[in-house]
This record gives C-alpha cells, structure tokens and sequence, in this order.
C-alpha cells in the first residue's frame, strides 16, 4: 500500500513541475520585454525544478542518490537566480532605450 502512496505522491509533484514549466513557457511568449520574460523564466525554473527533483528524491527513497539529487537542488537554487540577476543587470546597463519600458526612480 505504500507504495502506491508513494507513486501517487511522485506523479503528483511531477505534474507540478510540468505545470510550472508550462506556465513559465506561456509567460516567456506572453510578456513583451525582456525583463519580464526573464522574471518569469527564472520562476518557471526554480520552482518546476524543485517539484521535479523533490518527486525523483521521493522515487529513489532514502539512499545517497537522494543526497546526490539534494545537492543539485541546492546548486540550482544558487546560481539560477544569480544568472537571472546578473542577465538583468546586463540589460539595464547597456539598453538604451530603457525608458520606455521601466520607469526608474531616484533612491531617497
């Protein structure tokens, strides 16, 4: 009996993860500018990632494949944000036309 608990637990989060990819796919086509289409890239990742990775660690049980999966899922958390950020960062600096799509304030 656990182990169809533990099937349905693992489809459950897959379709999660599926889902989040799919929404995050829809909103790279949707949004117009790129910083948002970035925003909703680095979402989309960070959370199918997890639902994906978190259901394989529930399917291979508790063994060192497990810590293995835990340790991707920890490198992935750091440095998808971080690239995210640095990419952003790029655009705001080199666009020119940056103005037209975001309106910056001056920092009290």
């Amino acid at each position: 009996m656990s182990e169809w608990i533990r099937f349905w637990v693992v489809a459950v989060l897959l379709c999660i993860g599926v889902i989040c990819y799919a929404v995050e796919v829809v909103g790279i086509f949707r949004f117009g500018y790129v910083l948002n289409r970035m925003h909703a890239s680095g979402i989309g990742d960070t959370m199918g990632l997890l639902f994906i990775v978190l259901s394989l660690m529930i399917a291979s049980g508790l063994n060192l494949n497990t810590l293995k999966i835990l340790l991707l899922i920890i490198f992935m958390w750091l440095t998808s944000p971080t690239s995210t950020h640095f990419l952003s960062m790029v655009e705001m600096r080199t666009n020119p036309h940056l103005d037209r799509y975001v309106s910056r304030r001056k920092a009290p």
